[in-house]
């Protein structure tokens, strides 16, 4: 399945189960180009809700829901 980011309003954008999220932080460069289609990521809340890649511990990016 394919949740390859779009840009919305100046943010890139995905959607996972019924629900739109915004990354509020640029991934790392040092990720792999096509993290968002072949890594297993995850979403957790810690004072918000941050995206992780497990291929990558210990980085969260943060996102938002978009409503």
């Amino acid at each position: 399945m394919n949740y390859r980011p779009t840009i919305y309003m100046g943010y890139p954008r995905f959607s996972y189960g019924g629900f739109s999220f915004m990354l509020v932080d640029p991934w790392p460069e040092y990720w792999s180009e096509s993290w968002y289609d072949t890594d297993d990521l995850y979403i957790d809340y810690d004072n918000g809700y941050y995206l992780y890649d497990r291929r990558y511990p210990g980085v969260g990016l943060a996102i938002t829901v978009a409503l």
